[in-house]
């Protein structure tokens, strides 16, 4: 069982930055698959990144088209946290975020659907005024 938190939303003007946390409970959080996920209102829950570990040392990221460039996820394995860098931050990226993870290394192939993922944070509101 992986406990999940979030933190470091807020509300930020266009153009600013946020940093995103996610401090994960349990053991072995570096063999766990971990992803972040946005819903703005009205809207699907939608992929935003994920960072998962071929081994204690070496990982990798992706990130969906719409925040390539801007966003950046990386992950503190000794920390038990995943972390969302955004910046160039846009109206259209308010949004509820969520983290989220699976059981799992990685293999080659990137977990990109809600469907994949076991557990997931409470998440955190972002909101980028215009």
């Amino acid at each position: 069982q992986v406990q999940l938190v979030e933190s470091g939303g807020g509300l930020v003007q266009a153009g600013g930055s946020l940093r995103l946390s996610c401090a994960a409970s349990g053991r072995a959080f570096s063999s766990y698959m971990m992803g972040w996920f946005r819903q703005a209102p009205g809207k699907e829950r939608e992929f935003v990144a994920t960072i998962a570990c071929a081994d204690d040392r070496t990982c990798y990221a992706d990130h969906a088209d719409s925040v390539k460039g801007r966003f950046t996820g990386s992950r503190d394995n000794a920390a038990n946290t995943v972390y969302l860098q955004m910046n160039s931050l846009k109206p259209e990226d308010t949004a509820v975020y969520y983290c989220a993870a699976r059981p799992g290394r990685f293999s080659g192939y990137y977990y990109t659907r809600l469907s994949q993922y076991d557990y997931w944070g409470q998440g955190t509101q972002v909101t980028v005024s215009s």
